[in-house]
This record gives C-alpha cells, sequence and structure tokens, in this order.
C-alpha cells in the first residue's frame, strides 16, 4: 500500500513558480524604493539567542510566551528562529560597530517565524520587508521612513491603505508612567471585564491590554483613557512637529490614540499602515512601527535614537495582487531529428544566451507540431527552429510566435532580429 503523499508543515506556504514571479517584482521594488532613500541591505542570521527576543521584545508578549520556535541547541543555549527582525539588525549593528559615532539606514528582507493560528495573509513562516534608521534624533527620520513606506505602496499599485498613527511618550519614560498608572487604575476598576491574559499583564505590561484583539474586550479599550493626554511638553512637542511633517509631505493620517504596537522596545510615535478590513480579514495591518531609543542600550550597546517599520510581505503581494508566469524567454529553441542536432541545439542557445536572450530548450525530442505547441504555452515571442536542412546550410529558422512570416538565417542575423537591432532580410 502506498504511503500518503507527504505535505507541508501546517502554517508553511510553499511559493510556486507563477507566485515567485510576484515575489521576485515585488522584491525588485524593495531594492529600488530603499535605494532611492540611501538605506543599505542587512543580512542576519535566521537563528539568534532566544535572550537577544526576551530583552528586545519583552517577556510578557505573545511573541515570547507563546509563539518562538525555540530550541535548546548541543551546548544547552536556548536559541530561537527569529521572530523579527529588529532585534537581530540591533545586535548587529551594535556588535559590528555599525552605530559607532555613525548614524546607519539599513533595510531587510526576509524570513520570520511565528507559531500562531495561520489565517488569510499570515503564516507561521512568514517574510517582512523593514527599514531601521539609527542615529537620529529629530522627527524628520520618522517622517522620512514614514514617506518610503508610502511611495513603496505607490509602487506597487496599492490604494486605499489608512496611516493610522500614535505615540507611547518619548524614552524617558515620564509621560508613560503618567499614563500607565491612569491606565492600571482604569483596568482595575473594570477587572471583572478583563479577558485571562489582560489581568496577567494587568500590572507587568498594561499597554499591552490595549493590542489586544479579544472582541469581548474592546468596549474597555475604547473607553480606556488616551496617553495623548499625559505627554509632558517634550513628548507633545515631537507628536506635533511629526505631525507638521507629514502634513508639509501631503501625507494623510489619522491619530488613533488606541494604537500600541506588540513589542516592548517601542517609544515616542507608533504607526501602522492599515487595509480595509475585507482585504485581509481582521488582522488588517500590513505595516507597522515607530520609534525606539532605547534599544540599543538595553541590548548592551551605547545609546542610540531609532526608527523603522516592517512590512508584511504575503499580504503585500495579496493586495498587489497581478499575475503569475514571470517574464517569458524571448526564444524557444526547437530541435528537430534528435542525436547530433541536440548537441548542436544547445551550443546554438548558449551562443544566443552569450549575446543575452533568455532561451528556453526543448529537451525530449518530439514531433514538430508539439514542440511548436510547447514554443506557444512557454509565452516566447520567437521560436527558433533547428532541422537538417538548417544545420547543413549553418543556419537557423527563426519563427515569430505572434504572427510574421518565418526567415532561415545565420545565428548571428537571428540574434540581431530577436533583439530588435536589424530588420528582417
Amino acid at each position: 500500500m502506498n504511503a500518503a503523499p507527504m505535505q507541508a508543515v501546517r502554517g508553511m506556504n510553499d511559493v510556486l513558480p507563477d507566485a515567485a514571479a510576484r515575489w521576485q517584482f515585488v522584491e525588485g521594488v524593495i531594492r529600488e524604493v530603499a535605494a532611492g532613500y540611501g538605506y543599505r541591505e542587512i543580512r542576519p542570521p535566521l537563528v539568534e539567542k532566544s535572550a537577544l527576543f526576551s530583552a528586545a521584545i519583552g517577556e510578557v508578549t505573545d511573541i515570547v510566551e507563546k509563539e518562538m520556535y525555540s530550541f535548546a541547541d548541543r551546548g544547552g543555549e536556548s536559541l530561537s528562529l527569529r521572530p523579527e527582525a529588529t532585534a537581530g539588525c540591533m545586535r548587529a549593528g551594535i556588535e559590528h560597530g555599525l552605530f559607532h559615532n555613525n548614524c546607519a539606514r539599513l533595510w531587510y528582507a526576509g524570513p520570520m517565524f511565528r507559531r500562531e493560528r495561520p489565517q488569510k495573509g499570515r503564516y507561521r513562516q512568514f517574510h517582512q520587508f523593514g527599514v531601521e534608521a539609527v542615529g537620529w534624533h529629530g522627527p524628520d527620520i520618522d517622517a522620512e521612513i514614514l514617506l518610503l513606506g508610502a511611495r513603496f505602496f505607490r509602487r506597487l499599485g496599492i490604494h486605499g491603505l489608512r496611516l493610522e498613527i500614535n505615540t507611547l511618550g518619548g524614552a524617558g519614560g515620564e509621560s508613560r508612567a503618567r499614563y500607565r498608572a491612569a491606565l492600571v487604575d482604569y483596568l482595575q476598576k473594570n477587572r471583572a471585564d478583563l479577558d485571562e491574559d489582560s489581568r496577567r499583564r494587568l500590572h507587568a505590561n498594561p499597554l499591552r491590554v490595549l493590542d489586544s484583539k479579544n472582541p469581548a474586550m474592546a468596549g474597555v479599550i475604547a473607553g480606556a483613557p488616551q496617553i495623548t493626554d499625559y505627554l509632558n511638553a517634550g513628548d507633545a512637542e515631537f507628536f506635533s512637529a511629526l505631525r507638521g511633517l507629514l502634513e508639509a509631505a501631503a501625507v494623510e493620517y489619522t491619530v488613533n490614540p488606541r494604537l500600541v504596537r506588540g513589542l516592548d522596545y517601542y517609544t515616542g510615535p507608533v504607526f501602522e499602515f492599515v487595509a480595509d478590513s475585507e482585504s485581509l480579514g481582521a488582522q488588517n495591518a500590513v505595516c507597522a512601527g515607530g520609534r525606539y531609543d532605547g534599544l540599543a542600550q538595553t541590548l548592551g550597546g551605547r545609546p542610540a535614537p531609532a526608527a523603522g517599520f516592517a512590512c508584511g510581505l504575503e499580504r503585500i503581494i495579496a493586495l498587489a495582487g497581478g499575475g503569475g508566469g514571470g517574464a517569458a524567454p524571448d526564444v524557444y529553441l526547437i530541435s528537430v531529428d534528435g542525436g547530433d542536432g541536440a548537441g548542436e541545439a544547445l551550443a546554438a542557445a548558449e551562443t544566443m544566451r552569450d549575446a543575452g536572450l533568455a532561451i528556453q530548450c526543448n529537451c525530449g525530442g518530439g514531433a514538430m507540431k508539439n514542440q511548436m505547441k510547447r514554443a506557444d504555452r512557454s509565452g516566447a515571442a520567437f521560436a527558433v527552429i533547428l532541422a537538417a536542412d538548417e544545420r547543413a546550410a549553418g543556419k537557423v529558422t527563426v519563427k515569430p510566435m505572434r504572427g510574421g512570416e518565418q526567415r532561415t538565417v545565420g545565428i548571428k542575423d537571428a540574434v540581431q532580429i530577436i533583439k530588435g537591432e536589424t530588420q528582417w532580410p
């Protein structure tokens, strides 16, 4: 009896060739847009010490408590597949001196891992594009990364996203401490309406209560005090300056006083680009970030202001849509009569590739009629035919696949014709 076919691990998603073409396009746009703002690529490893994420993200968070893929290596040290990349980027920058007496604009793209319930646009292995700007104190860098994000979406043809912003108070903590006290007092009075996670976090991490996705918590969250009412003068001025920069750049936004980020390292302004709920379901944030001025010091480095964001690429690709299939070859090369002709066909294909053409060779033989059908399915603009007569004459037959008369010419002439550098002889 045959065994059942193997299937992918739940929450892990195959990217098949048609979809890979869309991924390649989006990845090209990432490189183009990031370079346009002076950001350079960084590639931190997929595996880090678990302690890095506990320190950066926070012990009392869903990610650290429930979602990380962690394991002990042979030396007994706890390691984790990265659930996000900011902690790794900051660790790498500190370790290699990228931030020492220097400012750095960085970007990354790659897989992350969280064991959460798979849903539309969200997998247990998922991919993010993000930027990290380290070393700038003023709100102009916050505005810049928001402009970068907005341009990225425009370049992909994604419209209709809402930008929501808020502030959590500055790195000094005075505003947050005042707000925290008011929030804890409010939540204590409504303790009976809190779910189990929120009760557990009430004192250890009360701001995470506002990040709850439990629908039963919506009423309690809506009635909570707003942090903007507890900002000191400096934090209020910073947030006001950021809003002024966005307005000067004609960036539309709304202030969402309930917006917090699910990671402990955030301080100051935070934001989300949000899609309508029908596009992606309840979890509709496609890009999120903010300022994290204290993270470098938390990870053992020198104090360094920082801001950044991360975008979920699965969700971005779902919103961008578009057809699959990838780029069709320029030429489908047909070899008739097999034998020695197969070797000559491969040599001819290499000659055309040397000239910059994309060639798909027919492999496995077959009648001319069947090979022409494959050529049509390939999407190639031309079929190049190499049969006994062509081989004897040292030529090839070039056939336009979308209409036009075929011609038999030398291979160099064929290349020029296909590339549009000369007319039909």
